[in-house]
């Protein structure tokens, strides 16, 4: 009987301990008070070691699975992704930049040389008193135009013409006096022919004969003094001209030789304007004035916009001005309309030749590179390109080059965006092209020096 009780015993116990729950990893992961592991022990003492759970087992293959499904769903994702790139259309190219074009075209267009110039009138005259005398009247009014020999100003008369009657009644004293003395001389000649008179006496009397002349002579003299101051009573217009703001007014006294101006008069018609012209260009004047042509000059305006008027080439100064380096020049202007005024400052242009059949282009679409010259060619694929270029002449429209031809699109604007083979927008293609035959107001504004302190182009 006890041993059968030891035997249920036992076998309760194995029962109970298979149906206990597995023990935690982390608990078979731990060692007892003396370094062993408790399944050792067990061992040791004639236990067998707890196989692996089937729960494990199951959990692993789990996380596998996961793995792959996420790899799966990485890969779709990514070709996904490309699909719809591919699928995607492709964005518009940006546009270029925005610019005007001008086209070069081939023509004429004339070479001024260019220099600041003053309105000089032909004659200036200011009228003084050459008599002292009372204003009796002044007959001009300020700023009229006046002929030559138009009544000025009137001085008192009365004095002058007392004096010139003093020496007419003079002057027919002494002619009595002489005819007497040439009566006497012949009356003596026909003595003395008869040997009736010494010769001392007729001798005595032809000398009395050229005294008396002489005297008459002086006489005459002082006559004509007299006409002549009071002549200058009377004050006459010496030339033609505008009279200036009036200086002396009725019942004035004036003296003579104290220097007091009466009346200034300058001649309008015809004009000259005198500039300065620099040494450099010289040569090149003179060969055209050697060659016997007339040089056209014309005058703007102080904004060298409008032209005022035109004239040609009259002369020019014997020396050069060591000082700056200049020549002066004087032009004449028929000045017709009145529109030159006496010290007015002017642009003077000089042609001094015409360029025939040149390429033409914008002014606008040079641009410089230190002193070299250069322009944006517009393709036809809507690129530019860069192609230097010599300037000869030119002006706000329209300049002469060389090396572009003609009928060439060109850039005249948007130049910061601009360099080579950049693409482009035309907005207005072809609407600046050059026109060498207008230049703001002046038909003719073509220039390619400057006079004194100017530029020359080459």
């Amino acid at each position: 009987m006890p041993q059968e009780r030891e035997d249920t015993q036992s076998v309760d116990t194995s029962r109970t301990r298979s149906e206990a729950p597995p023990a935690p990893v982390a608990e078979v992961a731990q060692h007892g008070p003396n370094g062993k592991e408790p399944n050792a022990s067990r061992e040791g003492a004639g236990q067998q070691p707890q196989p692996e759970g089937p729960s494990r087992r199951k959990r692993s293959r789990w996380l596998w699975l996961l793995i792959i499904l996420l790899i799966v769903a990485g890969v779709f994702a990514f070709r996904h992704s490309n699909t719809a790139k591919n699928a995607q259309p492709a964005s518009p190219t940006p546009p270029g930049a925005a610019i005007t074009t001008g086209q070069s075209t081939t023509g004429d267009i004339n070479v001024y040389v260019t220099a600041l110039g003053t309105v000089t009138p032909t004659y200036t005259v200011t009228v003084c008193s050459q008599i002292s005398g009372r204003v009796m009247a002044v007959y001009y009014h300020e700023g009229q135009m006046i002929n030559k020999g138009d009544p000025l100003i009137e001085v008192d008369p009365q004095p002058y013409q007392a004096s010139l009657t003093q020496a007419e009644g003079a002057l027919a004293h002494d002619r009595g006096v002489l005819d007497q003395a040439e009566m006497d001389l012949k009356r003596y000649q026909a003595a003395y022919a008869k040997n009736a008179i010494a010769r001392q006496i007729l001798e005595d009397q032809e000398k009395t004969v050229i005294q008396y002349q002489g005297t008459v002579k002086a006489d005459e003299g002082a006559v004509a003094y007299a006409q002549t101051q009071l002549s200058y009573c009377h004050i006459v217009a010496p030339i033609s001209g505008r009279v200036g703001l009036r200086l002396v007014d009725a019942g004035n006294t004036i003296f003579a030789g104290s220097g007091s101006t009466l009346v200034v008069i300058t001649q309008l018609q015809p004009i000259t304007v005198v500039f300065n012209v620099s040494e450099d260009d010289l040569p090149q004047i003179q060969a055209q004035l050697h060659a016997g042509h007339s040089l056209q000059v014309s005058a703007f305006d102080r904004s060298d916009v409008r032209q005022i008027a035109s004239g040609t080439l009259s002369s020019l100064d014997n020396l050069v001005d060591t000082t700056t380096g200049t020549v002066k020049f004087r032009a004449n202007f028929p000045n017709r309309n009145l529109a030159l005024f006496p010290n007015q400052f002017v642009n003077a242009k000089l042609l001094l030749k015409t360029l025939r059949k040149v390429t033409l282009v914008p002014s606008a679409a040079i641009q410089y590179n230190g002193a070299n010259a250069f322009v944006y060619l517009v393709k036809p694929d809507n690129t530019v390109s860069v192609q230097p270029i010599t300037t000869l002449t030119g002006n706000d429209n329209a300049t002469a080059v060389t090396g572009v031809s003609a009928g060439v699109n060109l850039a005249t604007s948007g130049f910061d965006r601009l360099e080579n083979g950049v693409r482009v927008t035309v907005r207005n293609r072809g609407s600046d092209s050059p026109n060498p035959g207008q230049s703001s107001q002046n038909p003719n504004h073509t220039s390619h020096t400057q006079g004194a302190g100017g530029t020359t182009t080459p």
